[in-house]
Protein backbone atom coordinates (compact mmCIF):
# COMPACT_ATOMS: atom_id res chain seq x y z
CA UNK A 1 0.00 0.00 0.00
CA UNK A 2 2.92 2.51 0.92
CA UNK A 3 4.34 1.95 -2.69
CA UNK A 4 1.16 2.21 -4.23
CA UNK A 5 0.81 5.77 -2.44
CA UNK A 6 3.94 6.45 -3.16
CA UNK A 7 3.70 5.98 -7.08
CA UNK A 8 0.75 7.81 -7.07
CA UNK A 9 1.73 11.01 -5.25
CA UNK A 10 3.54 12.86 -7.75
CA UNK A 11 -0.26 13.19 -9.48
CA UNK A 12 -2.30 16.45 -9.68
CA UNK A 13 -5.65 15.45 -9.11
CA UNK A 14 -8.82 17.19 -8.84
CA UNK A 15 -13.01 16.96 -8.65
CA UNK A 16 -12.25 16.07 -12.15
CA UNK A 17 -9.39 16.02 -15.34
CA UNK A 18 -6.47 14.02 -16.51
CA UNK A 19 -5.12 13.53 -12.55
CA UNK A 20 -8.08 11.75 -11.20
CA UNK A 21 -8.10 9.26 -14.21
CA UNK A 22 -4.87 8.51 -14.17
CA UNK A 23 -5.29 7.83 -10.49
CA UNK A 24 -8.13 5.53 -11.24
CA UNK A 25 -6.57 3.48 -14.10
CA UNK A 26 -3.48 2.88 -11.57
CA UNK A 27 -5.77 1.74 -9.26
CA UNK A 28 -7.59 -0.61 -12.24
CA UNK A 29 -3.71 -2.82 -12.12
CA UNK A 30 -4.08 -3.47 -8.73
CA UNK A 31 -8.15 -4.01 -8.48
CA UNK A 32 -8.83 -5.03 -12.54
CA UNK A 33 -12.92 -5.66 -11.07
CA UNK A 34 -13.52 -2.05 -11.11
CA UNK A 35 -15.11 0.08 -13.73
CA UNK A 36 -14.01 3.50 -14.93
CA UNK A 37 -17.27 5.71 -15.47
CA UNK A 38 -17.61 9.08 -16.92
CA UNK A 39 -20.19 11.59 -16.19
CA UNK A 40 -20.09 14.27 -19.05
CA UNK A 41 -20.51 18.44 -17.53
CA UNK A 42 -23.79 20.16 -17.32
CA UNK A 43 -25.34 16.24 -15.53
CA UNK A 44 -27.53 17.65 -12.94
CA UNK A 45 -27.29 15.57 -9.99
CA UNK A 46 -29.84 16.06 -7.05
CA UNK A 47 -29.17 20.34 -6.47
CA UNK A 48 -25.97 20.63 -8.09
CA UNK A 49 -24.54 20.41 -12.13
CA UNK A 50 -21.27 18.49 -12.81
CA UNK A 51 -18.67 21.65 -13.65
CA UNK A 52 -16.73 21.64 -16.35
CA UNK A 53 -13.57 19.56 -16.61
CA UNK A 54 -10.23 21.61 -15.25
CA UNK A 55 -6.67 20.68 -17.27
CA UNK A 56 -3.56 22.11 -16.36
CA UNK A 57 -0.15 21.97 -17.93
CA UNK A 58 2.18 24.81 -16.19
CA UNK A 59 2.47 27.19 -13.85
CA UNK A 60 4.93 29.16 -12.32
CA UNK A 61 6.17 32.69 -10.86
CA UNK A 62 9.19 34.21 -12.20
CA UNK A 63 11.50 36.80 -11.07
CA UNK A 64 13.02 39.70 -13.55
CA UNK A 65 15.82 36.93 -14.20
CA UNK A 66 13.53 34.19 -15.23
CA UNK A 67 14.17 32.31 -12.46
CA UNK A 68 10.90 30.08 -11.40
CA UNK A 69 10.42 30.82 -7.68
CA UNK A 70 7.32 29.34 -7.52
CA UNK A 71 6.65 26.11 -9.38
CA UNK A 72 3.95 24.00 -10.23
CA UNK A 73 6.04 20.99 -11.58
CA UNK A 74 7.80 20.88 -8.13
CA UNK A 75 4.71 21.14 -6.18
CA UNK A 76 1.42 20.67 -7.26
CA UNK A 77 -0.14 22.68 -4.28
CA UNK A 78 1.45 26.10 -5.11
CA UNK A 79 -1.48 26.45 -7.68
CA UNK A 80 -5.22 27.21 -6.65
CA UNK A 81 -7.15 24.51 -7.86
CA UNK A 82 -9.47 24.96 -10.37
CA UNK A 83 -7.53 28.29 -11.05
CA UNK A 84 -8.10 29.80 -14.35
CA UNK A 85 -5.14 30.64 -16.87
CA UNK A 86 -3.19 33.66 -16.55
CA UNK A 87 -0.21 35.06 -18.36
CA UNK A 88 0.66 38.48 -16.93
CA UNK A 89 3.88 40.52 -15.55
CA UNK A 90 2.45 42.41 -11.99
CA UNK A 91 4.40 43.91 -8.95
CA UNK A 92 4.46 42.13 -5.51
CA UNK A 93 1.44 44.65 -4.82
CA UNK A 94 -0.93 43.47 -7.41
CA UNK A 95 0.19 39.64 -7.00
CA UNK A 96 -0.45 39.61 -3.26
CA UNK A 97 -3.83 39.53 -3.38
CA UNK A 98 -3.77 36.02 -5.57
CA UNK A 99 -1.00 34.48 -2.39
CA UNK A 100 -2.38 32.07 -0.20
CA UNK A 101 -0.54 31.35 2.65
CA UNK A 102 -0.13 30.29 6.18
CA UNK A 103 1.41 32.13 9.30
CA UNK A 104 0.83 29.69 11.87
CA UNK A 105 2.62 27.14 9.38
CA UNK A 106 5.26 29.48 7.71
CA UNK A 107 7.37 26.90 5.66
CA UNK A 108 4.41 24.70 4.50
CA UNK A 109 1.76 25.40 1.36
CA UNK A 110 -1.53 25.26 1.64
CA UNK A 111 -4.05 23.44 -0.06
CA UNK A 112 -6.35 26.25 -1.38
CA UNK A 113 -9.10 25.36 -4.30
CA UNK A 114 -12.07 27.57 -5.69
CA UNK A 115 -14.16 24.99 -8.14
CA UNK A 116 -17.49 26.95 -8.34
CA UNK A 117 -16.50 30.33 -8.47
CA UNK A 118 -13.96 31.44 -11.13
CA UNK A 119 -10.37 32.89 -9.83
CA UNK A 120 -6.25 31.98 -10.36
CA UNK A 121 -4.07 32.26 -7.44
CA UNK A 122 -0.90 30.61 -5.66
CA UNK A 123 0.19 28.96 -2.43
CA UNK A 124 3.45 29.58 -1.15
CA UNK A 125 4.86 29.51 2.27
CA UNK A 126 4.52 32.47 4.36
CA UNK A 127 8.25 32.49 5.07
CA UNK A 128 8.39 33.29 1.13
CA UNK A 129 5.47 35.35 0.80
CA UNK A 130 7.39 37.85 3.93
CA UNK A 131 10.61 38.13 1.64
CA UNK A 132 8.49 39.34 -1.42
CA UNK A 133 6.69 42.07 0.91
CA UNK A 134 10.26 43.35 1.26
CA UNK A 135 10.15 44.70 -2.13
CA UNK A 136 6.46 45.80 -3.07
CA UNK A 137 7.22 47.34 -6.73
CA UNK A 138 9.21 44.53 -7.55
CA UNK A 139 7.96 42.68 -10.92
CA UNK A 140 6.97 39.35 -11.68
CA UNK A 141 5.78 36.95 -14.32
CA UNK A 142 2.96 35.08 -13.31
CA UNK A 143 1.68 32.14 -15.55
CA UNK A 144 -1.00 29.63 -15.42
CA UNK A 145 -1.46 27.42 -18.29
CA UNK A 146 -4.88 26.18 -17.53
CA UNK A 147 -8.43 25.93 -19.26
CA UNK A 148 -11.76 25.00 -18.48
CA UNK A 149 -13.93 22.95 -20.73
CA UNK A 150 -17.25 20.46 -21.16
CA UNK A 151 -15.84 17.31 -20.23
CA UNK A 152 -16.90 14.87 -18.02
CA UNK A 153 -16.15 13.46 -13.79
CA UNK A 154 -14.97 10.71 -13.64
CA UNK A 155 -15.26 7.94 -10.47
CA UNK A 156 -14.36 4.44 -10.10
CA UNK A 157 -17.07 1.54 -9.31
CA UNK A 158 -16.29 -1.87 -7.92
CA UNK A 159 -19.06 -4.38 -7.22
CA UNK A 160 -18.08 -7.84 -5.96
CA UNK A 161 -21.03 -10.26 -5.72
CA UNK A 162 -21.46 -12.28 -2.60
CA UNK A 163 -24.36 -15.11 -1.63
CA UNK A 164 -26.61 -11.85 -0.67
CA UNK A 165 -27.85 -8.96 -2.95
CA UNK A 166 -27.37 -7.14 0.70
CA UNK A 167 -24.47 -4.80 0.50
CA UNK A 168 -21.38 -3.31 2.09
CA UNK A 169 -20.30 -0.01 1.00
CA UNK A 170 -16.43 1.41 1.36
CA UNK A 171 -15.82 5.16 -0.22
CA UNK A 172 -13.09 6.50 -0.49
CA UNK A 173 -12.12 9.67 -2.62
CA UNK A 174 -9.55 10.47 -5.67
CA UNK A 175 -9.43 14.10 -6.09
CA UNK A 176 -6.82 15.90 -3.81
CA UNK A 177 -3.17 16.89 -5.38
CA UNK A 178 -0.02 15.79 -3.75
CA UNK A 179 -0.86 14.78 -0.07
CA UNK A 180 -0.46 11.74 1.72
CA UNK A 181 -3.01 10.89 4.63
CA UNK A 182 -5.79 13.10 3.60
CA UNK A 183 -5.87 11.88 -0.02
CA UNK A 184 -4.17 9.08 -0.65
CA UNK A 185 -4.02 6.72 2.42
CA UNK A 186 -7.54 6.16 1.43
CA UNK A 187 -7.76 4.95 -1.79
CA UNK A 188 -4.87 2.44 -1.22
CA UNK A 189 -6.39 0.90 1.43
CA UNK A 190 -9.77 0.73 -0.35
CA UNK A 191 -7.87 -0.95 -2.97
CA UNK A 192 -6.03 -3.63 -0.86
CA UNK A 193 -9.47 -4.46 1.19
CA UNK A 194 -11.23 -5.01 -2.30
CA UNK A 195 -8.47 -7.74 -3.49
CA UNK A 196 -8.63 -9.29 -0.37
CA UNK A 197 -12.23 -9.65 -0.54
CA UNK A 198 -12.35 -10.76 -3.66
CA UNK A 199 -10.63 -13.52 -2.65
CA UNK A 200 -12.44 -14.40 0.39
CA UNK A 201 -15.58 -15.85 0.34
CA UNK A 202 -18.72 -13.39 0.54
CA UNK A 203 -21.91 -13.30 2.08
CA UNK A 204 -22.62 -9.97 1.25
CA UNK A 205 -21.77 -8.07 -1.63
CA UNK A 206 -19.31 -5.31 -1.71
CA UNK A 207 -20.04 -1.84 -3.37
CA UNK A 208 -16.32 -0.29 -3.82
CA UNK A 209 -16.84 3.40 -4.82
CA UNK A 210 -13.24 5.64 -6.08
CA UNK A 211 -14.82 9.39 -6.57
CA UNK A 212 -14.10 12.84 -6.21
CA UNK A 213 -15.27 14.24 -3.06
CA UNK A 214 -18.62 15.60 -2.16
CA UNK A 215 -19.04 16.19 -5.87
CA UNK A 216 -18.29 12.94 -6.91
CA UNK A 217 -20.53 10.97 -4.34
CA UNK A 218 -23.51 13.51 -5.07
CA UNK A 219 -23.28 12.44 -8.60
CA UNK A 220 -22.92 8.70 -7.40
CA UNK A 221 -25.72 8.60 -5.07
CA UNK A 222 -28.12 10.48 -7.72
CA UNK A 223 -27.53 7.47 -9.90
CA UNK A 224 -27.40 4.76 -7.86
CA UNK A 225 -29.40 5.44 -4.50
CA UNK A 226 -33.02 3.77 -5.24
CA UNK A 227 -30.49 0.03 -5.46
CA UNK A 228 -28.26 1.30 -2.37
CA UNK A 229 -31.15 2.56 -0.46
CA UNK A 230 -32.83 -1.37 -1.09
CA UNK A 231 -29.37 -3.12 -0.24
CA UNK A 232 -26.82 -1.15 1.93
CA UNK A 233 -26.85 -2.74 5.50
CA UNK A 234 -23.57 -0.78 6.48
CA UNK A 235 -20.83 1.43 4.97
CA UNK A 236 -17.50 3.21 5.70
CA UNK A 237 -16.00 5.93 4.17
CA UNK A 238 -12.43 5.61 4.54
CA UNK A 239 -10.08 8.54 4.50
CA UNK A 240 -6.95 9.77 6.59
CA UNK A 241 -6.31 6.17 7.50
CA UNK A 242 -2.22 5.68 6.63
CA UNK A 243 -0.63 7.60 9.79
CA UNK A 244 0.41 5.37 13.18
CA UNK A 245 -0.26 8.34 15.83
CA UNK A 246 -4.44 7.36 16.56
CA UNK A 247 -7.33 5.64 15.51
CA UNK A 248 -10.76 7.61 15.10
CA UNK A 249 -14.28 7.22 14.31
CA UNK A 250 -17.06 9.37 13.13
CA UNK A 251 -20.66 8.51 13.27
CA UNK A 252 -23.41 8.53 10.79
CA UNK A 253 -26.31 11.04 11.60
CA UNK A 254 -27.74 9.45 14.89
CA UNK A 255 -25.14 7.25 15.09
CA UNK A 256 -27.44 4.46 15.91
CA UNK A 257 -26.67 2.12 12.28
CA UNK A 258 -25.10 -1.50 12.06
CA UNK A 259 -21.75 0.26 11.13
CA UNK A 260 -21.36 1.86 14.12
CA UNK A 261 -22.36 -1.23 15.94
CA UNK A 262 -19.44 -2.81 14.37
CA UNK A 263 -16.86 0.41 14.04
CA UNK A 264 -17.43 1.13 17.82
CA UNK A 265 -17.08 -2.96 18.94
CA UNK A 266 -14.35 -3.44 16.68
CA UNK A 267 -12.02 -0.60 18.18
CA UNK A 268 -13.08 -0.73 21.19
CA UNK A 269 -11.19 -3.29 21.41
CA UNK A 270 -8.19 -3.33 18.51
CA UNK A 271 -7.52 0.59 19.69
CA UNK A 272 -9.21 1.19 23.14
CA UNK A 273 -8.16 4.92 23.18
CA UNK A 274 -9.56 5.43 20.20
CA UNK A 275 -11.27 8.97 19.20
CA UNK A 276 -14.71 9.10 18.97
CA UNK A 277 -16.34 12.16 17.15
CA UNK A 278 -20.16 12.45 16.23
CA UNK A 279 -21.87 13.59 12.87
CA UNK A 280 -21.67 17.22 13.70
CA UNK A 281 -17.75 16.93 13.48
CA UNK A 282 -18.56 15.61 9.99
CA UNK A 283 -16.38 16.93 6.50
CA UNK A 284 -16.53 14.08 4.05
CA UNK A 285 -18.62 12.41 1.69
CA UNK A 286 -20.19 10.70 5.40
CA UNK A 287 -22.20 14.13 4.49
CA UNK A 288 -24.06 12.73 1.26
CA UNK A 289 -23.85 9.16 2.45
CA UNK A 290 -26.03 10.35 5.72
CA UNK A 291 -27.90 13.57 4.79
CA UNK A 292 -31.47 13.38 5.16
CA UNK A 293 -33.75 11.67 3.12
CA UNK A 294 -30.54 9.55 1.60
CA UNK A 295 -29.68 8.00 5.15
CA UNK A 296 -27.52 5.26 4.46
CA UNK A 297 -25.99 3.42 7.31
CA UNK A 298 -22.25 4.87 7.41
CA UNK A 299 -19.54 5.75 9.21
CA UNK A 300 -16.30 6.55 8.87
CA UNK A 301 -13.49 4.57 10.42
CA UNK A 302 -9.97 6.50 9.91
CA UNK A 303 -5.92 6.95 12.05
CA UNK A 304 -6.12 10.93 12.47
CA UNK A 305 -9.28 12.58 11.68
CA UNK A 306 -9.23 15.28 9.28
CA UNK A 307 -8.56 18.37 10.39
CA UNK A 308 -7.34 17.28 13.53
CA UNK A 309 -3.63 16.50 12.80
CA UNK A 310 -1.47 19.89 11.81
CA UNK A 311 -0.27 18.79 8.87
CA UNK A 312 -3.80 18.62 6.93
CA UNK A 313 -4.22 20.28 3.89
CA UNK A 314 -0.73 20.67 3.65
CA UNK A 315 2.06 20.16 2.31
CA UNK A 316 3.33 18.86 5.35
CA UNK A 317 0.83 15.88 4.71
CA UNK A 318 3.69 13.84 2.73
CA UNK A 319 4.94 10.53 2.21
CA UNK A 320 6.67 11.09 5.71
CA UNK A 321 3.05 11.20 7.29
CA UNK A 322 2.10 8.16 6.37
CA UNK A 323 3.24 4.36 6.87
CA UNK A 324 3.91 0.93 5.96
CA UNK A 325 2.42 -0.03 9.90
CA UNK A 326 0.15 3.21 9.69
CA UNK A 327 -1.37 2.31 6.57
CA UNK A 328 -1.35 -1.68 7.39
CA UNK A 329 -3.18 -0.66 11.04
CA UNK A 330 -5.74 0.87 8.82
CA UNK A 331 -6.41 -2.30 6.53
CA UNK A 332 -6.83 -4.87 9.62
CA UNK A 333 -9.48 -2.17 11.02
CA UNK A 334 -11.72 -2.47 8.38
CA UNK A 335 -11.04 -5.68 7.80
CA UNK A 336 -12.09 -6.82 11.39
CA UNK A 337 -15.14 -4.42 10.74
CA UNK A 338 -15.76 -6.83 7.45
CA UNK A 339 -14.80 -9.80 9.15
CA UNK A 340 -17.19 -9.58 11.86
CA UNK A 341 -20.10 -8.28 9.63
CA UNK A 342 -19.85 -11.41 7.75
CA UNK A 343 -20.65 -13.74 10.90
CA UNK A 344 -22.94 -11.04 12.90
CA UNK A 345 -26.12 -13.23 12.21
CA UNK A 346 -28.62 -13.51 14.90
CA UNK A 347 -28.45 -16.48 16.98
CA UNK A 348 -31.06 -19.13 18.57
CA UNK A 349 -30.58 -22.10 20.82
CA UNK A 350 -32.34 -25.21 19.00
CA UNK A 351 -32.53 -27.03 22.45
CA UNK A 352 -34.46 -26.48 25.72
CA UNK A 353 -33.09 -26.17 28.95
CA UNK A 354 -28.76 -26.65 28.57
CA UNK A 355 -27.60 -29.09 25.98
CA UNK A 356 -25.79 -32.14 26.85
CA UNK A 357 -22.44 -31.49 25.34
CA UNK A 358 -20.23 -34.00 26.20
CA UNK A 359 -22.71 -36.43 23.56
CA UNK A 360 -21.17 -33.73 21.03
CA UNK A 361 -17.63 -33.62 21.71
CA UNK A 362 -17.84 -30.68 22.82
CA UNK A 363 -17.90 -30.72 26.79
CA UNK A 364 -15.08 -33.02 29.15
CA UNK A 365 -16.92 -36.29 30.01
CA UNK A 366 -15.09 -36.50 33.24
CA UNK A 367 -16.38 -33.24 35.71
CA UNK A 368 -13.17 -31.84 38.08
CA UNK A 369 -11.90 -28.86 38.60
CA UNK A 370 -11.19 -26.43 36.15
CA UNK A 371 -12.54 -29.25 33.45
CA UNK A 372 -15.30 -26.31 32.17
CA UNK A 373 -13.20 -23.57 31.98
CA UNK A 374 -12.04 -23.34 28.21
CA UNK A 375 -15.88 -24.40 27.36
CA UNK A 376 -17.09 -21.52 29.65
CA UNK A 377 -17.64 -19.14 26.63
CA UNK A 378 -19.07 -21.35 24.75
CA UNK A 379 -21.94 -22.24 27.46
CA UNK A 380 -21.84 -18.41 27.82
CA UNK A 381 -22.57 -17.58 24.01
CA UNK A 382 -25.17 -20.50 24.25
CA UNK A 383 -27.33 -18.60 27.18
CA UNK A 384 -27.46 -15.57 25.22
CA UNK A 385 -28.31 -16.79 22.13
CA UNK A 386 -32.28 -16.51 22.47
CA UNK A 387 -33.20 -14.89 18.96
CA UNK A 388 -32.62 -11.18 20.51
CA UNK A 389 -29.03 -10.89 20.25
CA UNK A 390 -26.86 -10.95 16.91
CA UNK A 391 -23.01 -11.77 17.00
CA UNK A 392 -22.26 -7.84 18.55
CA UNK A 393 -24.34 -7.94 21.03
CA UNK A 394 -23.69 -11.53 22.18
CA UNK A 395 -20.20 -10.09 22.78
CA UNK A 396 -20.61 -6.97 24.26
CA UNK A 397 -22.69 -9.10 27.15
CA UNK A 398 -19.98 -11.27 27.66
CA UNK A 399 -17.49 -8.84 27.49
CA UNK A 400 -15.12 -10.28 24.90
CA UNK A 401 -14.40 -9.16 21.36
CA UNK A 402 -16.73 -10.35 18.26
CA UNK A 403 -14.17 -11.64 16.57
CA UNK A 404 -13.20 -13.88 19.19
CA UNK A 405 -16.75 -15.42 18.96
CA UNK A 406 -16.65 -16.28 15.36
CA UNK A 407 -15.49 -20.01 15.56
CA UNK A 408 -17.41 -20.57 18.25
CA UNK A 409 -20.83 -19.63 16.52
CA UNK A 410 -19.83 -22.06 13.92
CA UNK A 411 -18.95 -24.59 15.99
CA UNK A 412 -22.12 -23.94 17.69
CA UNK A 413 -23.98 -23.83 14.19
CA UNK A 414 -22.23 -26.72 13.03
CA UNK A 415 -23.67 -28.72 15.87
CA UNK A 416 -27.14 -27.65 15.18
CA UNK A 417 -27.22 -26.56 18.68
CA UNK A 418 -28.32 -22.65 17.37
CA UNK A 419 -29.95 -21.59 13.81
CA UNK A 420 -28.72 -18.33 12.43
CA UNK A 421 -30.92 -15.32 11.28
CA UNK A 422 -30.25 -13.05 8.51
CA UNK A 423 -32.54 -10.63 9.69
CA UNK A 424 -30.37 -7.87 11.60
Amino acid sequence: MYRWANDLFPICRSITGKGAEETLRYIQTILPEMEIRKVPTGTKAFDWIVPQEWEINDAYIADERGDRIVDFKKLNLHVMGYSTAVDETLSFEELDSHLYSLKDLPNAVAYVTSYYERRWGFCIAHSQREELRKEPHKKYRVKIDSRHFDGHLTYGECVLKGESEKEILLSTYICHPSMANNELSGPVVAAALGRYLKEAPRRYTYRIVFAPETIGSIVYLSANLKTMKERTIAGFVLTCIGDDRCYSYLSSRYGNTLADKIAIHTLKYIAPNFKRYSFLDRGSDERQYCSAGVDLPVCLIMRSKFGEYPEYHTSLDNMGLISPAGLEGGFNAVKSCLDIAEANYVYTNTVLCEPQMSKRNLYPTMSAKGSADKVRTLMNFLAYADGTNDLIDIAEILGVYAGDLIEIANILTKARLVTRNDDL
